[in-house]
């Protein structure tokens, strides 16, 4: 467990890291509960126990339905109301570009009246930027515990905008590669990039109407996160713009994935048309080699001293003659 107790005068007042079960833990969770006006805490937790989470939810106050979905990864991005505690879910992203991968992780913010708790699945830790930030901008402390959720949302939404670039990077590769003169089959990459984007779609778009039902909230509330209004609604446009960019991703994969397969059918006739115009250039000698070869008695030209020199050159005439029709044709 890590804490950090921050005041409006300062940036940061005091950091603690250490587990649940250590006397230092303790006196910070003690101190959590005795808070002066104007001071709030922030707690972050990394892939903790149901034990522990159970722990700090008696020191915290936090519902047992909380505690469960803190506990159990795999939830889709979400926002509840628990009594005075909002609760927040959410999916962090990062593109490996080495395995043109998107992986994902999760994290669960509480906020209090005065602290958050954050849990974190995965691992990418939004948390340590979100903190550079908030000591780099001491004025967004005004906010309260809104401020830690309004930065970890900024740098989480960064990371998606990101990420979009990158993938959208690896898409225009794939496309000149779709498109060039080679003939080489890029389908089982379109696919893969393909479930990339979709795993992408899955952890933005939901975030979409829970930023929008978090604006609403807002709005309606006065106090310090009524005034930090203003900030979150840029991280919400930020987020639809993100939003539209993963779409617009799926989309032109799509078709890619539609030209490379029309690309795969072209090259096919064109393999067709060859095999279908060499049969043909070898159905003549073969049709005149074929007729001679049955050896009949009564059979012209075959005691004519030009008999097998005609016929050869027969063969020769013909073929040379279909291939060049072909070749004019653009089968060959």
């Amino acid at each position: 467990m890590e804490c950090v107790v921050y005041t409006k005068e300062r940036a940061q007042s005091d950091t603690v890291d250490c587990d649940l079960e250590d006397e230092a833990c303790q006196l910070v969770l003690k101190r959590l509960r005795g808070l002066d006006e104007g001071e709030f805490g922030w707690v972050r937790l990394v892939d903790p126990s149901e034990e522990e989470l159970v722990q700090l939810a008696d020191d915290l106050g936090l519902h047992p339905l909380a505690v469960e979905d803190a506990v159990q990864a795999h939830q889709r991005p979400k926002r509840e109301r628990f009594g005075d505690v909002l609760a927040v879910a959410l999916k962090t992203l990062w593109y490996v570009e080495e395995d043109t991968a998107v992986e994902t992780g999760e994290m669960m913010l509480f906020v209090g009246p005065h602290y958050v708790l954050t849990v974190r699945h995965g691992t990418v830790d939004p948390c340590a930027e979100a903190a550079r930030r908030l000591a780099a901008d001491p004025s967004m402390l005004r906010f309260g515990p809104w401020a830690v959720l309004h930065a970890v949302l900024d740098v989480v939404v960064d990371a998606y905008s990101e990420a979009a670039g990158k993938v959208r990077a690896a898409l225009n590769r794939l496309e000149d590669e779709v498109f060039s003169s080679s003939r080489v089959d890029h389908t089982e990459n379109i696919y893969s990039l393909k479930r990339e984007v979709r795993e992408f779609r899955d952890a933005v778009q939901p975030l979409v109407p829970v930023l929008h039902g978090l604006l609403n909230g807002l709005d309606e509330e006065d106090g310090p996160s009524a005034k930090a209004l203003p900030y979150f609604r840029d991280v919400a446009d930020q987020l639809h713009r993100t939003d539209i960019e993963v779409r617009t991703l799926d989309e032109l994969l799509n078709s890619v994935l539609d030209a490379q397969q029309a690309r795969v059918g072209t090259w096919q006739n064109d393999d067709m048309r060859r095999i279908s115009a060499w049969a043909a250039i070898f159905a003549i000698p073969t049709m005149v080699a074929g007729v001679y070869g049955m050896n009949f008695e009564h059979m012209p030209e075959l005691g004519w001293t030009f008999g097998y020199p005609l016929a050869v050159g027969l063969m020769a005439v013909a073929s040379g003659a279909l291939y060049r029709a072909f070749r004019r044709n653009g089968w060959l």
